[in-house]
């Protein structure tokens, strides 16, 4: 208890005394960069998983492009199971002279079998739960259809070819397979009775048809244990525990990458606190020397530090939790309606997992300094040249590395994962540190000049370790913020500018053959330039060079869905000018109604494809094969309707096929959509102008929370330059006094620290904007296929920002220096 007290005597001498400062604020920001983002994924996780019956709308869903077998149906009343059914698929709605894109669900009488509607008997009021769907000759619809016909519960609309009274505002619906953020159309319910009187559902259309089932647990166990085992291509089984799983990817993919910048500002903290660490512990030596002289053991000392320490922690991440809670509260509003769900409180593993932070990185990177207090000769007491006692550097740096591994391995629960993280990280770096040392070396040719240039200049090579950590530190911090830079506004005004004004912003979509003509015709009556229409024919993947497709065949995530969905199969006489061949030959005029195919190549790359395979596919019944004789390289950002596999015409006639086709339309004259729509009631009309708007939105999301949590590293990165800045502050205090005492000005001496940490933050400002470069390159390449090359005002953004954000705080935090009378400090020594 003594031994207990004693410890939080001396933590409370070194809080007054401004030892611990730099260190509690560093662990502060490590754990609160942690918990906020633990916080919102938390609530995440426990919304989806509450609401999983009701998301999903029953039990267990079969989803298939194909009506259900009436064998299914009959197994179902059988086992005694509910069901329902529900069919999707784009549509126009019209009222007057008005019309809009809506995503038309048809819905049996008995949906949903589990879960809610919520619906308001008109707009802007509240809304209640309610049993079942609409009655038949009624739709339910959303109110932002509502706002964009201008119509109001109780009006008409058309859908196809029939017409349907607005009975209600749908607010809320189960089983809602898309997100918010997937809900490019507004929503329109219907019952499935009047589903065939619009005859919308043609030949090659396009529907999304899904069997709800619920009932006993055991039974609907069963059923998916015999289903799974025969599903035919195109059909998958979705239960409870796979609710929402698009949601899931996409919110896991967001939360890994979020979870991974604040473990960025976690490394960065770590360095701080290493670095607050060493210096506490040169100025503690004499006082364990002293100790050790009045009898205490290295035991006793030992205990006595790892208990302070263990205070400071506990009361820093506590602290950083309650920061991270209130912080959790911006994420929410960035992402939160990306979930379409309401998120509940969050539970109590976000505050464990924000302790176990603290005191991982507090011990992993404060430790090993700390080591040198152990082992503190009694000599020291009259010698004080002998400098800090030796440890093992193995051992000191690698007890780091290894309690940030564990973090990352808890945060990012991959071990491979985790490991390329901590390695880039490492490697990154050690090439910062190169290219500081390598512009530090440079800058020792260039001492001539004023009295205080070349003291700063020296100061900034003489301390060069110092140096270099400080570059590495605000170098990360600052390229991770170039980087947001770079991507917001280079790539994205990049790949803006590669879109022409005139670049297609409506698609046409089931188009049938026999309206290929009026189509034609209603466009040179509408002075619009006809366009080229493509025909498309839905077609399954089923072999590959005569073996049959599975999906456990792929390992990739992206090729198991390609080879689980159906493809749009093409034919096209000529190439267009946004395709390239890449491998193999174009079809001559020779080679029409053969059985050729060309193959897009990232397609061939993630299915293992190459010139040579055959291809079998199923289409309407039958099957065919066909060679594949060229791969290409398509600009899919060229917004013209491509496809990823082409035959030579002639060799798909016997299938069902409908057209697509794309063009551009001034916003000035939507009144050709309306008129376009009442004479071709079935074709879909897609505004590609609102879909982009809806992505670009996603994105602004994404970015802001991925810069809200990047504050937390450049408060990490600033923790850094502070520590690097006091680990030298006695060593500054003390050639000050000397400087002084041989004559120099305190002109002089201010002149040249503004100097070295203005010259310090311009090549932390290069090294940064050289490393979001590169970085940025690589994303452009890779991610968005765009040629980028930063040009010159990143790097000198960057070094201006550097000089001036790292010159500023480096003088207001040694300017003090000069304050302290030679004499004093001499004296001390």
């Amino acid at each position: 208890m003594n031994n207990i007290s004693l410890a939080l005597r001396f933590l409370r001498r070194d809080w007054r005394a401004g030892e611990l400062t730099v260190l509690m604020l560093a662990l502060i920001i490590a754990v609160a960069s942690v918990t906020s983002v633990s916080f919102f994924t938390d609530r995440i996780h426990q919304a989806l998983q509450s609401q999983a019956n009701d998301l999903l709308g029953g039990d267990l869903v079969l989803q298939s492009g194909e009506l259900v077998t009436a064998e299914r149906l009959q197994q179902l009343a059988a086992s005694g199971l509910q069901s329902a059914t529900t069919a999707e698929f784009p549509t126009m709605a019209l009222s007057g002279e008005r019309s809009q894109l809506v995503a038309l669900k048809a819905v049996s009488k008995n949906y949903p079998l589990r879960g809610q509607h919520r619906i308001a008997p008109n707009l802007f009021v509240n809304d209640a739960a309610t049993e079942g769907g609409p009655a038949p000759g009624t739709v339910w619809a959303e109110s932002r259809l509502l706002s964009e016909l201008g119509i109001d519960v109780g009006a008409e609309i058309s859908v196809g070819a029939t017409q349907l009274k607005v009975a209600a505002v749908l607010t809320s619906e189960p089983d809602q397979s898309e997100g918010t953020m997937f809900n490019i159309a507004p929503r329109l319910l219907m019952n499935s009775d009047d589903l065939a009187a619009t005859a919308l559902i043609q030949p090659a259309s396009r529907v999304h048809y899904r069997l709800l089932i619920a009932g006993d647990s055991k039974a609907v166990a069963r059923l998916r244990m015999d289903w799974q085992q025969h599903l035919a291509p195109g059909e998958t089984l979705q239960g409870v525990e796979d609710a929402r799983p698009e949601v899931r990817t996409a919110l896991a993919r967001g939360e890994s990458f979020l979870g991974l910048a604040a473990l960025v500002s976690v490394l960065l903290a770590g360095t701080a606190v290493a670095m607050a660490a060493r210096r506490f512990v040169s100025r503690h030596l004499d006082n364990c020397a002293v100790m050790r002289c009045l009898g205490a053991e290295q035991k006793f000392i030992s205990r006595l530090y790892l208990q302070q320490m263990l205070f400071l922690g506990v009361v820093a991440s506590a602290i950083g939790i309650v920061i991270g809670f209130v912080a959790q509260s911006g994420l929410v509003v960035f992402l939160g309606p990306l979930a379409g769900v309401n998120l509940p409180a969050p539970g109590a593993w976000p505050v464990v997992w924000g302790l176990l932070t603290g005191m991982i990185t507090l011990l992993g990177f404060a430790m090993p300094p700390m080591l040198q207090l152990t082992n503190v000769p009694t000599l020291r007491v009259l010698r004080r040249d002998l400098g800090p006692p030796r440890i093992n550097a193995v051992l000191a740096y690698g007890f780091g590395l290894g309690a940030f591994l564990l973090l990352v391995i808890v945060q990012a629960q991959n071990l491979k994962l985790a490991l390329a993280v901590v390695l880039g990280l490492v490697l990154l770096a050690g090439l910062l540190a190169l290219l500081a040392a390598g512009l530090l070396f440079v800058l020792r040719t260039f001492k001539r000049g004023g009295s205080a240039w070349r003291l700063g200049l020296s100061n900034l090579s003489r301390r060069a370790n110092h140096s270099i950590v400080q570059m590495i530190g605000f170098g990360i911090g600052l390229m991770a913020l170039l980087l947001l830079v770079v991507v917001r506004s280079d790539l994205l005004e990049e790949w803006q500018g590669r879109l022409p004004e005139d670049t297609p912003n409506r698609f046409l979509i089931n188009i049938q053959p026999d309206q290929l003509k009026p189509l034609q015709d209603f466009f040179k009556s509408e002075a619009v330039d006809v366009p080229l229409l493509y025909p498309m024919v839905r077609a399954r993947l089923v072999e590959i060079n005569g073996r049959p497709v599975s999906m456990d065949d792929f390992p990739v995530e992206r090729a198991k869905r390609l080879v689980n969905r159906e493809f749009n199969l093409s034919w096209a006489e000529q190439l267009q000018d946004d395709n390239q061949i890449i491998a193999g030959h174009w079809w001559q005029a020779s080679d029409f109604g053969k059985a050729l195919f060309s193959v897009e190549e990232g397609l061939a790359k993630e299915l293992g494809l190459k010139l040579g395979d055959t291809l079998t596919y199923s289409a309407g019944g039958q099957r065919f094969s066909a060679e594949i004789t060229s791969l290409r390289s398509v600009k899919w950002d060229s917004f013209r309707a491509n496809f990823f596999v082409l035959a030579p015409p002639g060799m798909l006639d016997a299938y069902p096929v409908n057209y697509i086709t794309g063009f551009y339309l001034p916003l000035a004259r939507h009144d050709v959509l309306n008129r376009l729509v009442r004479q071709f009631p079935n074709i879909t009309v897609l505004d590609v102008g609102v879909i982009l708007d809806q992505v670009r939105s996603i994105i602004n999301r994404v970015t802001l929370a991925v810069e809200y949590v990047f504050l937390f590293t450049l408060s990490a990165g600033l923790m850094v330059l502070y520590a690097a800045i006091h680990a030298t502050l006695d060593e500054r205090i003390h050639e000050a006094a000397i400087l002084r005492t041989l004559g120099a000005r305190r002109g002089q001496i201010l002149g040249s620290i503004v100097l070295e940490y203005a010259g310090l933050g311009l090549l932390s400002g290069l090294v940064a904007s050289v490393a979001a470069g590169v970085v940025g390159m690589i994303l452009a390449e890779r991610v968005f296929e765009l040629s980028y090359v930063p040009g010159p005002s990143l790097w000198l953004g960057g070094m201006l920002v550097g000089a001036i954000g790292v010159g500023l705080a480096g003088t207001l935090g040694t300017k003090h220096v000069l304050n302290q009378p030679p004499l004093q400090t001499l004296r001390n020594v």
